[in-house]
């Protein structure tokens, strides 16, 4: 299941990019007072967020990829100690 790493990876990237693009469009919108461009990088924004976190979520349920313990598993742990 290593192709699902892979796409993961790749949505992840590909998902942070359109996040960068959406946001400098809307920020170009925004400067020149452009409501439509604003609001069309401000969508384009929000959906490579969600292409990021898809492409986490991918990586994460990838079966082949051996993941360490998070650090906030073990703050957890001694929490009910």
């Amino acid at each position: 299941m290593g192709d699902l790493n892979r796409k993961g990876a790749a949505n992840e990237a590909k998902g942070s990019a359109r996040n960068a693009m959406g946001k400098v469009k809307g920020d170009v919108g925004d400067a020149l007072d452009n409501s439509k461009m604003h609001a069309e990088g401000r969508s384009e924004q929000f959906r490579g967020k969600i292409q990021r976190a898809v492409g986490k979520a991918e990586r994460a349920l990838d079966p082949d990829v051996r993941r360490e313990p998070d650090d906030r598993d073990d703050l957890e742990d001694s929490a009910r100690d």
